[in-house]
C-alpha cells in the first residue's frame, strides 16, 4: 500500500523530521512503499496517489494549540485528499499538546479526511513502534 508521511516541522525540524522518519521504518517493517514530504519545503505535492496519510506538526509556539497556517492551504492543494484514511501526530514539546494535534486534525477533518487514528509521540524509537502497529490496511 502507497502512505505517504508529511511533516509540518515549524521551530523544532529535528525532533519532528527524525519522528517521521521512525514512523516511515516502522511503516516499511510492515511491508507498504512510504514516502516522507516536507510539508514546509516539497510544493506542490499530490497526495492523491496515496491510500494511507500520516501528518505530523509541531506547534509554531511554546504554549501550543497553533500550528502553521499554510498547513490547510498546502492540504486542499494537494490534489484529492477527501475520504483518505489517516493519522495525525504531534510530538511532546511546549505545553498543550493535544490543543495542538487538535488543530491539526480539524484542518485535516475540514478537508473531508477520515481520521483513523492519532498520537503524541516523544521520540523517533516510539514513532517506529507505532508504525509497526498502525492498522493501514
Amino acid at each position: 500500500m502507497k502512505v505517504a508521511v508529511v511533516f509540518f516541522a515549524g521551530n523544532n525540524r529535528n525532533q519532528l523530521t527524525e519522528t517521521a522518519k521512525g514512523l516511515q521504518q516502522g511503516l516499511e517493517k510492515q511491508g507498504h512503499q512510504v514516502d516522507l514530504i516536507d510539508g514546509d519545503r516539497d510544493v506542490n505535492v499530490k497526495l492523491t496517489i496515496y491510500e494511507y496519510i500520516c501528518i505530523g506538526v509541531t506547534a509554531i509556539n511554546f504554549f501550543g494549540g497553533k500550528v502553521k497556517d499554510h498547513i490547510p492551504k498546502f492540504l486542499s492543494n494537494s490534489g484529492l485528499v477527501s475520504g483518505k484514511r489517516s493519522f495525525a501526530f504531534t510530538t511532546k514539546t511546549g505545553l498543550r499538546q493535544m490543543k495542538t494535534l487538535r488543530t491539526l486534525m480539524k484542518s485535516m477533518e475540514h478537508e473531508g479526511m477520515y481520521l483513523k487514528n492519532s498520537d503524541i509521540l516523544s521520540n523517533p524509537q516510539e514513532a517506529e513502534e507505532v508504525g509497526k502497529r498502525l492498522h493501514v490496511g
